[in-house]
């Protein structure tokens, strides 16, 4: 019989934990938390000094029954739940429901479910981390405090089934206000120049840059004057050596950007496989086997060991003038948990060795891993950059190519700016006589900030402290899914329903969503784990405001409550005139007469222009995902659609139809670049 009794989360883990123990451990999985704050109400008694009600997660009375009856078994129980504020609570909560006070219970935490790390921390068994117990504590409240308050608000104002949260908000601010950005930037036209010259008409000719940027037209016809029938001589030829440094080990925000950027993976599915690649597969011959650190960190630090034998392996594989000398251990900053950066828990373990032995999607995660890791034990890559400035009578142009010197790190990790360039200067030298082949000038036109795909999103909240490792995910999946935000081709688009609420969100509750203040919520939570404030005070302090906000949003936003809108159209089967209703997916027509008359139709928005192809009208239409767009009322006879608003205004130069770009009209055409004031 089992003597101790070791609880994890998962049941993946849990079988890959049970190998390194042996016959006098039983590992049982708890299936994440057990405990939690109701879902019928807040669950948090205020006039109690807001102490939370936690009950017994509905369909956990059954396993808590079976843990029971293990926890009486058992001589020593082990909580090894995941090492963070997120796992040191679900311990806390299971030493509630098990009531484990009179029993022999300690608190074990791994970074890497290998047999050497599950071992060790059972020598250095603990008490379980309340400070840590009380930030998840504060976060949670926090969380639900915004979450059922406001929720119920936007319901009664809007007549939508909405919802609001704390860190959800800001993510929802962050891409309604780009999208802004985007919608009211207006192009502003730029010219570069160039010039093709060749050292003889029989070797290709080489492009050479004015060496001013951003030109104006007149300054390109200026140049393309003074230099007309002159010619060219080599000004000067300097080589210099650049150094590229390797990168640093991935944490849970540079995983879900590299992974977004290089498989296509979205930040859900990047922290589901790397989940698994953490908790344990089955690789055949060897059962199974954590393959990587814990996923949820926010640090560059790597284990003396760890750095040891990457380094040996570089040496090994590639030779001594690839192994980095420095040691990177930390990213300057407040890190949670004093993790270790995410990285292969065995450096022997190739990526090739695997390909064979799990899925395909956790083969590319873990190459990605594996090879950032190994990067970032290796030396820096060093280039040969040759620039050559040519003369022509007083006006420079600049022309450069690099080679690789050393390759470093760059023989098992390329970044994505990396580009191989031909060496087109070869054979040009001070004293080369340059032909004059042709003349390149070319019009630009400045670009809109990018949209956010999730990839950026993530990288923003992370700069600006929005968020922790474990919340990036999360939020971009609930704001996905509540269709606040679509995404299509990477990028992320904000709906009609998503606008709503960020509009309510910006006006009544400014403070929550403000980046600065949700940022010092996460400062106050790491103080918490820190055991320098207690939990209870930043609840003390946040709920009086929100309550105040609240109460004035009552008032506040009396005028916006949305009636139902008469339309100017008639229902066909009852004669009334039909009303404009809010659903999830947006506007749609319904007759009043509902429930006797349940007649409902497409709500078409008219914005009063007609349409530039077939002189239809232009209505406001959505696409699938509930991404806006202006489209002819005559589709799919007429294929017209435009991303901003057309106007009745036609260009002066060119005779395009205009589009609307915040207080300013654009044309429509591209290359055109009229603007003007609106009227």
């Amino acid at each position: 019989m089992a003597k101790n009794l070791v609880i994890v989360e998962s049941p993946a883990k849990a079988k890959t934990i049970k190998k390194f123990l042996g016959a006098n451990y039983d590992v049982i999985a708890s299936n994440g938390h057990v405990r939690d704050l109701p879902k019928s109400s807040m669950g948090i008694d205020i006039a109690n000094d807001y102490e939370p009600k936690y009950i017994t997660i509905r369909g956990k009375g059954d396993l808590l029954a079976d843990l029971r009856k293990a926890v009486k078994k058992a001589d020593k129980i082990y909580l090894a739940t995941d090492p963070d504020r997120e796992g040191e609570a679900i311990s806390y909560h299971l030493s509630v429901a098990l009531k484990l006070e009179n029993k022999k219970y300690k608190r074990i935490t791994f970074n890497e479910i290998t047999k050497n790390a599950v071992k060790n921390s059972i020598k250095e068994a603990r008490e379980i981390d309340m400070n840590l117990v009380d930030a998840q504590q504060a976060r949670r409240v926090l969380d639900r405090m915004v979450g059922y308050s406001i929720s119920p608000l936007l319901w009664e104002k809007i007549k939508r089934g909405l919802s609001a949260g704390r860190v959800q908000s800001v993510a929802l601010k962050l891409i309604c206000d780009r999208e802004e950005e985007i919608n009211s930037f207006i192009p502003e036209e730029y010219w570069s120049f160039d010039v093709m010259l060749s050292k003889n008409s029989s070797l290709k000719p080489v492009s050479f840059h004015y060496s001013k940027d951003k030109l104006k037209k007149s300054e390109v016809n200026e140049i393309e004057k003074g230099i007309k029938g002159k010619g060219f001589k080599v000004d000067s030829i300097k080589t210099s050596e650049k150094t590229k440094k390797s990168p640093v080990p991935f944490t849970t925000s540079t995983l879900q950007q590299e992974a977004g950027k290089k498989l296509n993976f979205a930040t859900s599915k990047t922290m589901r496989i790397a989940q698994q690649l953490y908790e344990g597969v089955d690789i055949k011959g060897k059962g199974e086997l954590g393959l990587i650190t814990y996923l949820r960190t926010d640090s560059i630090r790597v284990s003396e060991e760890a750095d040891k034998k990457a380094k040996e392996f570089v040496e090994e594989h590639f030779g001594k003038d690839y192994v980095s000398e420095d040691a990177i251990s930390s990213n300057g900053k407040k890190i949670q948990d004093a993790h270790e950066a995410i990285r292969p828990t065995n450096i022997e373990l190739t990526p090739a060795m695997l390909k064979d032995k799990i899925s395909r999607e956790q083969f590319k995660l873990y190459q990605l891993i594996y090879n950032r890791f190994l990067a970032s034990r290796m030396k820096p890559a060093k280039y040969e950059t040759t620039t050559i400035t040519v003369d022509c009578d007083g006006y420079k142009f600049k022309s450069s190519t690099s080679k690789v010197a050393f390759e470093g790190f760059l023989s098992v990790y390329t970044l994505d700016e990396e580009k191989e360039e031909n060496n087109r200067l070869s054979g040009i030298d001070e004293d080369s006589k340059l032909e004059f082949v042709e003349s390149m000038p070319k019009q630009h036109f400045t670009q809109p900030p990018a949209h956010y795909t999730e990839s950026l999103l993530v990288k923003t909240m992370e700069e600006l402290g929005i968020g922790r490792p474990s919340t990036y995910a999360p939020t971009i999946t609930t704001i996905i899914n509540r269709r606040y935000v679509v995404k299509e081709n990477k990028n992320l688009y904000v709906t009609e329903l998503g606008e709503a609420v960020n509009q309510v969100m910006n006006k009544a509750f400014s403070a929550i969503v403000d980046t600065s203040f949700t940022a010092n919520i996460e400062s106050l939570l790491d103080m918490i784990e820190e055991g320098e404030i207690e939990w209870k005070v930043v609840i003390r302090n946040f709920y009086p405001d929100l309550s105040d906000a609240i109460d004035n949003a009552h008032e506040e936003l009396e005028d916006i409550n949305i009636e139902d809108e008469k339309s100017d159209v008639v229902c066909e089967l009852c004669g009334e005139t039909m009303v404009i209703k809010y659903g999830p997916h947006g506007k749609f027509l319904a007759c009043p007469g509902f429930p006797s008359c349940k007649n409902t139709k497409p709500h078409y928005e008219k914005i009063g222009v007609a349409c530039p192809s077939c002189g239809g009208e232009i209505i406001l239409r959505k696409t699938k995902k509930g991404r806006k767009y202006y489209g002819c009322i005559n589709s799919p006879e007429c294929d017209f659609m435009s991303w901003a608003k057309p106007s009745e205004e036609k260009c002066p130069e060119c005779g395009s139809f205009m589009v609307e770009k915040g207080k300013k009209l654009l044309c429509s055409k591209e290359g055109c670049g009229y603007t003007c004031n609106t009227r």
